[in-house]
């Protein structure tokens, strides 16, 4: 068997998205006979404490992380509607640093950035992209959104964009 381990993972504290239990996500991957898993729910960290400690109970390794969204602007845009939202994207702390930086981003994107949710921005993500692990994310990610529109080389700038900022720390994911 091939070791597998989800790293784009909501509980019940991505609100209106998801009612899977913390317990029952890390019920489940023990069952799957899963090392590690990941939780990333939607621009929150409300679950991280519960879910370490759980995976922990359980023998899992925590990959603590958020998927974040990302101003197509920047967070003090908060107009139209192009500032509503924002790209999606998955950030994974790779370590102590990559934890703190995570923390930091998202108490900024609900302090700052909120304008319908809480959005950071390209610059925040400079500023603190140390020790995280990124994930272009699903459909609502900015490459997914410019493949489907067929905006290839816009797509490829985005892509190399990230990866002078994060390295071998970015990666394209598939769903």
């Amino acid at each position: 068997m091939i070791p597998f381990t989800h790293l784009h993972v909501h509980s019940q504290y991505s609100i209106l998205d998801v009612a899977a239990s913390v317990d029952a996500l890390v019920t489940k991957a023990k069952s799957d006979g899963m090392k590690a898993l990941a939780l990333t729910d939607h621009g929150t960290m409300f679950g991280i404490k519960e879910f370490h400690s759980t995976c922990k109970k359980s023998g899992i390794i925590p990959i603590l992380g958020c998927e974040t969204y990302v101003a197509a602007r920047t967070i003090n845009d908060k107009k139209d509607k192009i500032d509503r939202s924002g790209h999606h994207l998955i950030l994974l702390a790779k370590n102590e640093k990559g934890y703190k930086n995570l923390v930091k981003l998202i108490s900024i994107a609900n302090n700052e950035g909120f304008y319908y949710k809480p959005r950071i921005d390209k610059t925040l993500l400079e500023k603190y992209s140390e020790g995280l692990i990124v994930s272009s994310s699903c459909l609502g990610g900015e490459i997914p959104t410019l493949l489907t529109n067929n905006h290839l080389k816009d797509a490829e700038d985005v892509i190399l964009w990230y990866k002078n900022i994060f390295g071998s720390d970015y990666y394209l994911e598939l769903q």
